[in-house]
């Protein structure tokens, strides 16, 4: 009868755990699994803000780059830009003046304002800087050696973001410089070009061409170049350039390695040169 019981007090104890929720003495003890860490506060994104007047330089740098205004063509008045874009005429003022800076326009008192081009005497030689140290003009005479279309080669690609299959032009040249009372080569150039964007380039047209040569690419292929990025660095003539600049193999010339580009960073000309500096210097204003 004891046992009888006990067995009835045991049930009766775990129908009293079931129902009120007492924990069982008798159950294996479980343990919980730790509570995830909270996520990480992320921060919240913030809207980009960009002045007004950086906001009309946009609107005007891809009309310049959609061609509505030529290189050496007049843009249109401030008062006329003001009300086109819907902003004060100072806003207008001041995105002009910023796109002067960079050289895109040109400012002509009393004539209004003009998209820049290389064919201007004050900006032509914008890009080069080799300077005779006699002080005289930096005028030179070219002479173009070839011009040829092949595949472009795997640094070429690579600098002028081209695919593997697509070809460039290659052109060399020498310019020609005075030195000792006769004109001597100065600068040996090797210039290469994307082909899709110069179709039609042979050194028939290259020979005929008058004035800066980044006058003849805007004019006769629509490529204005606006920047570039240089390295610099000296180097000794090896036998075919100590033979087309007239020096002695071996002999110290500066190397001046160009990577020229279109509006929206586009790179559009690698250029290649070697310049003898006996009686020249490469110049450059800082500010």
């Amino acid at each position: 009868m004891a046992r009888v019981y006990a067995a009835e007090a045991d049930w009766t104890l775990m129908s009293y755990v079931r129902q009120w929720g007492m924990a069982d003495p008798t159950a294996p003890t479980v343990t919980a699994p730790p509570a995830a860490a909270p996520a990480p506060a992320v921060a919240a994104a913030t809207p980009s803000f960009s002045p007004l007047y950086q906001q009309i330089k946009g609107l005007l740098l891809r009309s310049l780059q959609g061609g509505e205004w030529k290189p050496g063509e007049v843009i249109p008045s401030e008062v006329d830009l003001a009300t086109r874009y819907k902003v004060s005429q100072g806003t207008v003022r001041k995105a002009i003046d910023e796109l002067a800076t960079d050289n895109l326009l040109v400012r002509r008192q009393g004539k209004g304002t003009f998209v820049a081009t290389h064919a201007e005497e004050r900006t032509q030689y914008r890009f080069l800087r080799l300077q005779p140290d006699d002080g005289a003009a930096a005028g030179m005479r070219r002479r173009f050696l070839d011009c040829r279309r092949l595949r472009a080669p795997a640094e070429v690609s690579s600098a002028l973001g081209l695919k593997g299959s697509e070809s460039v032009w290659q052109v060399r040249r020498l310019l020609l410089g005075e030195v000792g009372g006769r004109m001597r080569p100065v600068v040996f150039d090797e210039i290469w070009l994307p082909a899709a964007l110069y179709k039609g380039l042979s050194a028939e047209r290259l020979s005929g061409q008058r004035g800066p040569m980044y006058a003849f690419f805007e004019t006769e292929f629509g490529v204005r170049m606006i920047r570039a990025d240089e390295k610099i660095r000296a180097v000794a003539a090896d036998a075919e350039a100590a033979r087309l600049l007239e020096v002695a193999e071996g002999a110290p010339l500066l190397s001046v390695e160009r990577l020229s580009y279109t509006y929206g960073d586009r790179p559009v000309e690698l250029r290649r040169g070697l310049y003898h500096t006996a009686a020249h210097h490469y110049r450059n204003q800082l500010s």
